[in-house]
């Protein structure tokens, strides 16, 4: 069954215009030419390629040093982390925690949403340690267009996780500057307490004049199912 799968897959890519099979895709991990790589995981996660041939290829990658940019981020790292996320394998967890250590932000960033897509509370400690300094170190990079952490990302996490520890490190994002981190400090702690004053706040957010935010909004109230905003939205 498995096999008549993802020979349907290949037939499927095919006529879509795709030109990799899944035993093509899962070589490519290694090809020299790093746009092969980069593409290959990316095509593994699109296509849900959960079988251990891509697991451990994908998990490789994630170590890999050859294909980083001028100022030092790691693009096939990235993709193989997303695409870890969405291949459900819990073996995957422990080397996305390792990569909350990253020196890329956007690998951070990545491992934090495929740990939190996996589901695994073995990373929490690892999450909440990113959260180190509070309100006050959560601040612009010099010269970047984000934060020292990804802390949507890592406070989502942290509320779809049941982090009941994490309660009181949440709880100072709801007054950050970027609207994002609050709106993820309020989703969070919707999941964490219930209490409907996080819903609320979030549902109050739809009347704001930014487009992109009361749609960031809509989509946090959606992940939390918080139905009294239903009116509103």
């Amino acid at each position: 069954m498995a096999q008549q799968h993802w020979d349907s897959l290949s037939e499927q890519t095919s006529d879509n215009g795709e030109s990799l099979t899944v035993e093509e895709a899962i070589t490519n991990l290694r090809h020299e030419e790093l746009g092969k790589r980069y593409y290959a995981a990316w095509w593994l996660g699109r296509f849900r390629v959960n079988i251990p041939a891509a697991i451990e290829g994908l998990i490789a990658a994630l170590e890999d040093d050859s294909d980083r940019t001028e100022d030092g981020g790691y693009p096939l790292r990235r993709n193989a982390a997303r695409a870890l996320g969405k291949l459900e394998d819990k073996k995957a967890v422990p080397a996305l925690i390792k990569c909350l250590e990253s020196s890329d932000y956007y690998v951070r960033e990545a491992a934090a949403e495929a740990l939190e897509m996996l589901g695994n509370p073995s990373c929490i400690s690892a999450l909440i340690k990113l959260l180190d300094g509070g309100v006050e170190a959560a601040v612009l990079v010099p010269g970047k267009p984000h934060l020292v952490q990804p802390y949507e990302d890592i406070i989502e996490a942290l509320g779809t996780l049941q982090a009941q520890s994490a309660i009181p490190l949440i709880k100072p994002f709801i007054e950050h500057p970027v609207e994002k981190v609050q709106y993820a400090a309020a989703r969070a702690l919707y999941q964490l307490t219930g209490e409907a004053v996080y819903g609320e706040y979030l549902t109050q957010a739809l009347d704001g004049d930014n487009l992109q935010l009361r749609r960031s909004a809509l989509m946090d109230l959606g992940a939390i199912g918080y139905l009294p905003a239903a009116k509103a939205i």
